[in-house]
């Protein structure tokens, strides 16, 4: 049993080394992208899109050239676990999904996917040995074609200097960068931003 170009236990010791455990969300996401590889043209240079951000990235990230990094691999997460691969210009390719009535089938996989049960509850061999033995059987694809503001490269722009906190950032964010207009993720701001209640600066839409 082959999950792209590794055999099914080369790709689990991957799984344990890039993901940090052997997820079972990682083992099925290695069959979704196999068997949407297998239906893309040959010789095309493609992109990815990921419905969710449990897992089905990294089995993204591990098995095709396409990663969050380099902009190829976009997480448009919708809560449903399903991928797509596209052609990166046109916008043509194959999306590939667990399909909820084919989950019915291996009682396991319904429980850990549909969380019958707490995660200390399942058994977790019986799980791993299911999704090996139904390998494709719980997927369903079909052919796609991707928005074209989804493939469109959105460009940073012009790089400016904060006037709050001094930091660079993209001058398409406002008139100051997204932390000192209040989007900051930490409990504390750290010297010299202040949210934007106190400095009235001026955002603007920023495209997702």
């Amino acid at each position: 049993m082959m999950i792209g170009p590794y055999t099914y236990e080369e790709y689990i010791s991957l799984i344990e080394t890039f993901h940090g455990s052997v997820a079972p969300g990682m083992i099925i996401g290695g069959f979704m992208v196999d068997l949407a590889l297998k239906n893309l043209p040959e010789g095309e240079f493609f992109d990815a899109i990921c419905e969710t951000r449990s897992c089905l990235p990294d089995a993204v990230q591990l098995l095709t050239p396409c990663t969050i990094g380099n902009g190829w691999l976009s997480v448009e997460n919708l809560g449903r676990y399903a991928l797509a691969l596209y052609e990166k210009y046109g916008g043509q390719g194959v999306r590939v999904w667990v399909n909820s009535s084919k989950v019915e089938n291996w009682p396991e996989i319904k429980t850990w996917f549909f969380k019958l049960k707490p995660k200390m509850q399942q058994d977790s061999q019986r799980l791993f040995e299911q999704i090996r033995e139904a390998g494709t059987a719980l997927y369903s694809m079909k052919p796609v074609k991707v928005l074209p503001r989804l493939i469109k490269k959105k460009g940073k722009g012009p790089i400016v200097t904060c006037p709050v906190c001094n930091e660079a950032y993209p001058s398409l964010h406002g008139d100051c960068c997204l932390a000192c207009q209040g989007n900051f993720p930490y409990e504390q701001y750290p010297a010299g931003h202040t949210p934007v209640e106190t400095l009235n600066c001026s955002p603007k839409a920023v495209p997702n």
